[in-house]
C-alpha cells in the first residue's frame, strides 16, 4: 500500500477504507487504485473528495451491497462511492472513454493488488473525438445552465467550478495530442494555455482559486468572472477547431 504521498489525515482514512473493503470483499478484489485530487497531490481538506477504483473479476449484486455499506460508513470523511469495474470493463474504457482512461493512467496510486495500467494505451483518434465532444458540451452546458440559474451569483459560482472540473481533462488531452507535457498540477496545466494554445489563462486561474477556496468573488464580481471565463472557453473551442483543420490534432 503506497499512500505516503497523501496528507497524513488522508493516509489514516485510506488505511481504514482499505481494511473495510478487504473485509467486505476479500479475495474478490484484484486491485484498489486511488485517483483524483489526492493522487494528483492537489487534495484540499474540506474541498476535495477521496476517489477509489476497485477492480474485480466479476461484480455481483451482493458485492455491490457490501460495497455500499462500506461507502456509507466513510462518506462523512469525504470518500465517495468507489468506481467498481471488471478488468474487461477497464480495457473497454480505454476505447470508449479514452480521456477518462488517460486521467486514471497518468494520476493514480496503486493501493492494493496488481497494477492495471501497465502496457495499456489509447487510440489517438478516439481521444481527439471525445475531447472535441466534451469541449463543445462544456460550452453549451455553461450557457444553458447560466440561463437556467437566472444569472444568480450563487448559481454562477457552482457552474463555473463544474465547468472547469470538466475542462481540465480536455486541456490535458489537447496537450497529449500535440505532444506537449501533460504532467504537473492543475495550475501548471493552466499556465501552459498561453504558450501551447495561445489562450489567455487568467480567468481559468481565477476559477481554480475559487474552487480551491483560495478566493471568494463577491456577488458583483461573479458575473464579470463568468464573462471572462466564457470568453476564454470559447477561444479554446475555436482553437481546437483550428488545430483540427490544420491537421495538427
Amino acid at each position: 500500500m503506497r499512500v505516503n504521498t497523501a496528507p497524513p489525515e488522508v493516509q489514516a482514512i485510506l488505511r481504514g477504507v482499505l481494511t473495510d473493503y478487504e473485509k467486505a470483499l476479500g479475495s474478490a478484489i484484484e486491485a484498489i487504485v486511488l485517483y483524483g485530487s489526492v493522487a494528483r497531490q492537489e487534495y484540499i481538506h474540506g474541498h476535495s473528495n477521496i476517489n477509489l477504483l476497485i477492480l474485480m473479476p466479476t461484480i455481483t449484486r451482493e458485492e455491490l451491497t457490501l460495497s455500499a455499506q462500506v461507502a456509507r460508513r466513510w462518506e462523512p470523511e469525504g470518500v465517495v462511492a468507489p468506481l467498481i469495474l471488471t478488468t474487461q470493463e477497464l480495457l473497454a474504457i480505454a476505447d470508449v472513454f479514452p480521456m477518462e482512461y488517460w486521467e486514471f493512467k497518468e494520476h493514480y496510486r496503486l493501493l492494493k493488488g496488481r497494477d492495471p495500467f501497465i502496457n495499456l494505451d489509447v487510440n489517438g483518434e478516439r481521444l481527439r473525438m471525445q475531447c472535441e465532444q466534451e469541449l463543445w458540451g462544456n460550452l453549451l452546458r455553461l450557457r444553458q445552465r447560466f440561463v437556467e440559474g437566472g444569472a444568480r451569483p450563487e448559481a454562477i459560482q457552482v457552474l463555473l467550478s463544474l465547468s472547469l472540473t470538466a475542462l481540465i481533462p480536455c486541456v490535458r488531452s489537447i496537450y497529449r495530442l500535440l505532444g506537449q507535457p501533460t504532467s504537473g498540477s492543475t495550475a501548471m496545466i493552466l499556465d501552459q494555455l498561453d504558450s501551447c494554445l495561445h489562450v489567455p489563462s487568467t480567468a481559468f486561474h481565477e476559477v481554480w482559486r475559487m474552487k480551491c477556496g483560495q478566493s471568494s468573488p463577491g456577488a458583483l464580481e461573479l458575473p464579470r468572472l463568468f464573462s471572462r471565463y466564457l470568453e476564454a472557453l470559447e477561444i479554446i473551442v475555436a482553437r481546437f477547431s483550428e488545430l483540427k483543420q490544420q491537421g495538427r490534432l
